[in-house]
């Protein structure tokens, strides 16, 4: 059904007026008491067998919505409402920036993919924070909160609004996710770099443990899948190092192999996400298992389009799973195939839990 109304009214649309057409449609239905019970209900029926401990959590399973969908925490409920078992708000920026100028959202459906330069648009890391502070969750699901550079912001200056946006939300994050992997804000991804990324990571870690003194929150990097090899394996040697908790493979790619799209769609700048990145988000993740194994959490992101997918993820290395883009081409019942799905294939494999699954293709291969 969803799948015939994309093809005949969303496809129809400009790609950013179709997210917030859906976008406001998800918060107006999570905003009626019987009628989100009812969706909640139909879309986020819970499996026991999928329930998941990670950065010291607990959820519902392992499944969430990727960074990039609700940037100002405006659809936290909403979201849950449809099934995933987290949600990650952002990127936040720590001033308010309006983004890119428009069009700068684009569906290349022949590749059920989007290409996006958004450039971080979002309310700034004080509002933000507000709105998380006066929120009152209707279903319990875990928040992560992914903080990026402002754009105006020189990149010598870039660990200082890392700590501004830190002091402002850590307190209200489940977890807190550093963006050094957009390709749509100059000069962020040199971040990534290992010499600027330790002193960026420890600023950022001194400033969460000192604004909040009753708990840890927890800390991912999110990296790109463009990394070459080497570059993959110092990062993971970092987070290691400096005690990170987790890493997030992988943002979006600037990459064009491969696509059949039309020229016109896939020369757009920004960053490609969806099913073409399939196959490098995964070959980054097992790399990242290979080197770190079980010391920190490990979060697959990237081309993941069903249960099959998320399984994928999971005997890499992911103990969580996110998805962003094929939400957009799958639509209200995504989240409730992911887990139907995946507690299939839990069921049937030789794994009593899924946490004994994590890393299980990657283990064997290194025998």
């Amino acid at each position: 059904m969803y799948k015939l109304f994309f093809r005949l009214f969303f496809t129809r649309m400009d790609p950013e007026q179709a997210h917030h057409l859906a976008f406001r449609w998800i918060r107006l239905a999570a905003r009626v008491p019987v009628l989100r019970t009812f969706l909640a209900a139909a879309l986020a029926p819970r499996y026991k067998e999928l329930r998941t401990e990670a950065l010291g959590l607990r959820m519902h399973g392992p499944f969430g919505l990727a960074a990039g969908f609700d940037k100002n925490a405006v659809a936290i409920d909403g979201m849950a409402m449809l099934g995933f078992d987290h949600v990650e708000i952002g990127t936040v920026t720590g001033e308010p920036q309006p983004g890119n100028p428009r069009k700068r959202l684009f569906r290349l459906v022949q590749d059920r993919a989007l290409i996006n330069r958004m450039g971080f648009n979002n309310d700034g890391s004080a509002a933000v924070a507000a709105r998380l502070h006066a929120h009152v969750p209707v279903f319990r699901t875990v928040v992560g909160v992914n903080i990026g550079k402002t754009k105006v912001v020189p990149e010598a200056e870039a660990a200082a609004d890392y700590v501004k946006s830190t002091e402002r939300l850590a307190r209200h994050a489940d977890y807190l996710v550093v963006n050094v992997s957009s390709p749509n804000t100059p000069g962020l991804r040199n971040l990534q770099a290992t010499q600027s990324l330790r002193p960026l990571l420890t600023a950022v870690r001194e400033a969460a443990d000192r604004t909040v003194t009753d708990r840890r929150v927890p800390l991912l990097v999110k990296i790109a899948p463009d990394l070459a090899d080497e570059d993959v394996d110092a990062v993971a040697d970092l987070a290691v190092e400096l005690g990170l908790d987790g890493i997030i493979a992988t943002n979006t790619t600037i990459a064009r192999e491969g696509l059949k799209s039309p020229a016109r769609l896939t020369g757009e700048t920004g960053g490609l996400s969806g099913a073409p990145l399939k196959e490098r988000s995964l070959e980054v993740l097992r790399r990242l298992y290979a080197r770190v194994g079980d010391r920190i959490t490990l979060v697959g992101v990237g081309g993941v389009e069903n249960a099959e997918d998320a399984w994928q993820r999971i005997l890499a290395g992911a103990t969580l799973v996110q998805g962003y883009s094929a939400f957009v081409y799958e639509g209200p019942f995504y989240a409730r195939a992911v887990h139907k799905g995946l507690a299939a294939r839990l069921n049937a494999s030789p794994y009593a839990t899924l946490a004994e699954a994590v890393g299980a293709d990657t283990r064997k291969a290194d025998v």
